[in-house]
């Protein structure tokens, strides 16, 4: 289990947010925290602290009003942390090259292959025959429908035909190195993780996976270990003193420190 932390950006600034109240029209979003810091403060900070895999979330829409402040922002902190920090947030063909020379040490991608609610495998193929499986992350984040979880796409507004199942990790396995997994309906609430979720990606347990969403203090970073049997690691946005919330940084790190394979030094 290791500590994965974040920098999630939305209208040029460094946020944490209300995961499903994003909306694309007007930029919309409901903040629990807006950071006085850009992006390369946190990017220099987990360098500090030689904590890797994190991830950059850009969470405006390709195109849009803020995109291209965000995306400085984004770019800005993959120089500071070369190879340290992951990112996502529009993904494509396109642009993903640019990004890792840029200093990502992977591509996030979600939207790109989710097409139509459906799994496109061709887009999936292209997508890792460019760069390479070993570098492409997948966004399995998902919200419940009724009764069932469904990963969702741009920028978790949208619902595909996909469930969050093992039968789909294993399909998925074959092109990319992780998984990043945000618990949609609680991200940025501090409330709870959702239990069912991580007990899956636990189950599954053949790529590394990052749990995102919901922890509030160590009694759920416990319970996700305990659920995760270990094998999955977390990333904690609200509830960080970074962003506004009441656990200290330097606390989590060292709790991570402490469990079997732990990381966060």
């Amino acid at each position: 289990m290791e500590f994965r932390p974040c920098i999630d950006i939305h209208n040029g600034k460094v946020k944490q947010i209300i995961g499903g109240s994003l909306k694309d029209e007007g930029n919309a979003a409901e903040e629990n925290f807006v950071s006085e810091q850009d992006a390369v403060f946190f990017a220099e900070f987990y360098k500090k602290y030689k904590i890797k895999g994190g991830h950059i979330i850009l969470l405006n829409r390709e195109g849009s009003e803020y995109y291209e402040a965000s995306r400085q922002q984004a770019l800005a902190a993959l120089k500071a942390f070369p190879g340290g920090l992951q990112i996502g947030g529009g993904i494509h063909p396109g642009n993903a090259a640019g990004y890792l020379s840029a200093g990502a040490s992977h591509v996030i991608v979600t939207s790109y292959v989710f097409q139509g609610g459906k799994i496109h495998y061709g887009r999936l193929k292209e997508l890792a025959g460019l760069i390479g499986k070993e570098r492409l992350v997948l966004d399995l984040s998902c919200r419940k429908k009724n009764g069932v979880y469904y990963i969702v796409t741009d920028r978790w507004q949208n619902y595909t035909q996909e469930e969050l199942k093992e039968e789909t990790l294993d399909r998925l396995s074959a092109y990319c190195s992780e998984f990043l997994v945000h618990a949609v309906d609680v991200e940025g609430k501090a409330e709870g993780i959702e239990q069912p979720i991580a007990s899956l990606l636990a189950e599954w347990g053949k790529l590394p996976v990052t749990y995102a969403g919901g922890v509030r203090d160590f009694q759920d970073l416990e319970l996700l270990r305990t659920l995760g049997k270990g094998r999955v690691n977390v990333t904690v946005g609200s509830a960080l003193d970074l962003f506004g919330g009441s656990l200290k940084f330097s606390d989590v790190t060292a709790w991570m420190r402490q469990q079997p394979g732990g990381a966060g030094e």
